[in-house]
């Protein structure tokens, strides 16, 4: 086994933030692939994992890790799973603020908890300031009904459990077989759906490489990879630029709108980042940086 060489916390925000920025352009890239092949919100969440896998597998060669599969793997099914299905409650603007709102606490208390990780006030405050930005970019919707509340609360859960137990875990490795494990346990939900495109097939297979690679293979791995240096805590609020990159996609590629309100929570959100960003270089407010993982 080669060792990586370990990357600075600046280097570890730059991988988290990137892998945010990619994972928001996923959303209107999954719904283009939804209208143009008729497929399921399922159907594309196992593409993605599959491709994904495949294309990782590919160009890192790694070797099994039975942990990524038998534990990132469903718990990457579950997170994609339950989300699709508070959207079907809530609607996209809540299931958004719910699920990203509460990753980030659940991280903490998680890292509290089980790993004895201390909790910094600045991350904390942080924290705060952008679920409040987040509150706001996401328009201030309808509140959910009890149903919708517990899918977003099983998809925040399942992505917290994934922030925390990959962080001392080869990232290449984790990426590749938990994708893998992801597509199989979503497998028999995609077939019940439809799991081939029939639209049009050449923009369909456009859409989904696009998919594969940047929001699925490149975002993920540069998450993982960041993980080894930047506190959960941190890396978790910082992902919420993921909503914010959504929301300006959905203004450029689709043709939606934002409110004053939305601008501004765009601007608070991107706020709590940038001094939060700043804190961890200062030595970390969350968990401080860790060693760098080995590689496959």
């Amino acid at each position: 086994m080669n060792h990586a060489p370990a990357l600075s916390v600046r280097q570890g925000l730059v991988h988290v933030s990137t892998a945010a920025a990619a994972w928001g352009t996923g959303g209107a890239a999954g719904a283009m692939l939804h209208d143009a092949g008729r497929l399921s919100p399922v159907a594309v969440s196992f593409w993605r994992f599959a491709c994904g896998a495949a294309l990782l597998l590919v160009f890192a060669r790694c070797r099994p890790s039975w942990r990524a599969v038998l534990l990132v793997g469903p718990a990457m099914a579950v997170c994609q799973a339950a989300y699709f299905a508070a959207i079907a409650e809530t609607g996209v603007a809540v299931a958004t603020m719910i699920t990203m709102g509460s990753a980030p606490l659940l991280v903490a208390a998680g890292g509290r908890i089980f790993q004895g990780e201390p909790l910094g006030r600045t991350a904390l405050a942080c924290a705060g300031l952008a679920l409040a930005g987040l509150a706001m970019l996401t328009g201030g919707a309808a509140p959910a009904g009890p149903a919708g509340v517990g899918y977003c609360l099983v998809s925040a859960a399942a992505y917290s459990f994934v922030t925390l137990v990959t962080r001392r875990m080869p990232a290449e490795g984790v990426a590749v077989w938990g994708f893998a494990g992801g597509a199989l346990c979503l497998l028999p939900l995609a077939v019940g759906g439809g799991l081939l495109p029939t639209g049009h097939t050449t923009t369909s297979v456009l859409l989904l490489g696009y998919l594969a690679i940047v929001p699925t293979a490149l975002a993920y791995r540069l998450f993982f990879t960041g993980l080894g240096v930047v506190g959960g805590v941190t890396a978790s609020v910082v992902s919420l630029l993921e909503p914010l990159v959504a929301a300006v996609a959905g203004v450029v590629l689709l043709g939606e709108r934002m409110t004053a309100v939305q601008v501004g929570g765009a601007a608070l959100l991107l706020t709590a980042l940038t001094w939060l960003a700043r804190a961890e270089l200062r030595g970390g407010p969350a968990q401080g940086s860790r060693p760098g993982k080995p590689s496959c």
